[in-house]
Parts: C-alpha cells; sequence; structure tokens
C-alpha cells in the first residue's frame, strides 16, 4: 500500500464520496480481514464503503484505522489539511486554522498525527495505521 501522497490531484478529491472511495480502495487493495475475527468475507455496511464481516458482523469504515480515523472535522477538511501538511511542512497550525477557519487546536491535532506519520515513514501516508493491522484480536 505504497500511496504517494504529494502525487494527487485535489481537485479530484472535493467531496466525501469521492475521498471515501478513494480511501477504501487503497486501505483494501490487498483485500478485506475483519479486525475481529479474520473472516475474509464480507458485505456492503450501512455506511458509505464500509464493510461488514459475513461471519461476526463486524462493521469498519473506510476511515477507521487510517489517519482519519475519529475525525471530529468533515473529512473533506481533514483530507484538505493532510494535502496542504503534505505540500508544506512546515505551516503552523495557526495558518492552518486561519486558512480553514477552524479552531487551532483541532489543526494541531490533526497535523500532530500526520507529522508522526512524517517521521516514522519518511512521508506522509494517508492510510497510516498500526502495523498489525490483520491480525484478529484475541
Amino acid at each position: 500500500m505504497s500511496f504517494d501522497f504529494t502525487q494527487i490531484n485535489i481537485e479530484k478529491f472535493q467531496t466525501e464520496d469521492a475521498i471515501l472511495s478513494f480511501i477504501s480502495s487503497q486501505k483494501w487493495e490487498d483485500g478485506y480481514s475483519c479486525r475481529k475475527c479474520g473472516h475474509t468475507n464480507y458485505c456492503k455496511g450501512k455506511s458509505p464503503y464500509s464493510r461488514r464481516c459475513t461471519r461476526c458482523k463486524h462493521e469498519e469504515s473506510a476511515a477507521a484505522h487510517t489517519l482519519f480515523h475519529r475525525c471530529h472535522i468533515p473529512i473533506t477538511e481533514a483530507f484538505r489539511i493532510a494535502y496542504t501538511v503534505c505540500h508544506d511542512p512546515g505551516i503552523s497550525s495557526y495558518e492552518l486554522s486561519r486558512q480553514l477557519e477552524r479552531r487551532q487546536m483541532t489543526c494541531w491535532k490533526l497535523k500532530s498525527k500526520l507529522m508522526e506519520c512524517l517521521e516514522k515513514k519518511g512521508r506522509i501516508d494517508v492510510l497510516y495505521k498500526e502495523e498489525n493491522r490483520n491480525k484478529p484480536r484475541g
């Protein structure tokens, strides 16, 4: 799942639908595996681009276990912040706050997550998540 975030055309990602479609295709490009039981068969979930395990019925959204996991701002704005930070890692959270008209602390939290990813992987990987992503919980 080596996707270079610097190569995207941000104009293609103006809607929640486009972003979730992109994230789900990248997230599950190697196939789906339920995080709860390890089963690989799924059906469509209740929310857009989510997947539901056919064995244990656990549902996982496209944004779960990505940089956008538990993000409390619209995914379109979070994606815009990720894009901006990727292209200008030195931008301050105050400047992001001013540009997007969001609280500075909100911008700081997401930027911190992005910078942690940058430090660990050497680039910003929007689909960054913990190392044992396909291990079933025991």
